[in-house]
């Protein structure tokens, strides 16, 4: 009888390593504090996810700004491009339209 067969096997996959594919967990913050969570993929537009916000408080994505670490994000910005981490905070500030000063 040989003791190989109660082994583990020597290469196991790394459980930490970073996929591009992986989901990670965004939390998209108003100014008033109200919090939305989204889990998007690492190579996901965040436009995508813009759009989901603005149909979810029932504003135009027109006239909301997102913001991560205070720089606005563009349409074609992922969280890959971004380097962005597991529960980071997306800004977000409704355009003020007019006013006078």
């Amino acid at each position: 009888m040989s003791d190989e067969e109660h082994q583990p096997p020597t290469q196991e996959p790394e459980p930490k390593m970073e996929d591009a594919n992986a989901p990670i967990n965004v939390k998209v913050v108003s100014s008033s504090g109200e919090e939305v969570f989204f889990k998007i993929k690492r190579s996901t537009k965040l436009s995508k996810l813009q759009g989901a916000y603005a149909s979810k408080v029932g504003k135009d994505v027109g006239s909301i700004r997102f913001l991560y670490d205070g720089a606005r994000i563009q349409d074609d910005d992922t969280p890959a491009s971004l380097d962005m981490d597991d529960n980071d905070t997306i800004d977000v500030m409704v355009e003020q339209v007019g006013g006078s000063s």
